[in-house]
């Protein structure tokens, strides 16, 4: 299992097009991955898990991926946040 921190940097948060840019991209993988944000711990491959953290710009959270190919996934995950989520 593998966790690393990121901060969500991006003008509307992890909310609407962003979230489901993100789940579809941790639905990828084989991994299971969640989303920490302060002591609440929801699965990344659930829309509704992810959308009611509330993450907003500048919010912190954690990934965590645990499987087969959990550093693949946490790379690409942590690509797409620092990239603003551009496609």
């Amino acid at each position: 299992m593998i966790t690393k921190e990121v901060v969500i940097n991006n003008q509307v948060g992890l909310h609407a097009r962003p979230a489901t840019f993100f789940i579809q991209k941790a639905n990828e993988f084989k991994s299971s991955i969640w989303v920490e944000k302060e002591e609440r711990r929801v699965n990344a491959k659930s829309l509704l898990g992810v959308l009611s953290l509330g993450i907003v710009k500048g919010t912190t959270v954690t990934l965590i991926a645990d499987g087969a190919d959990e550093d693949e996934a946490i790379a690409t995950l942590s690509e797409l946040i620092d990239s603003d989520f551009s496609e």
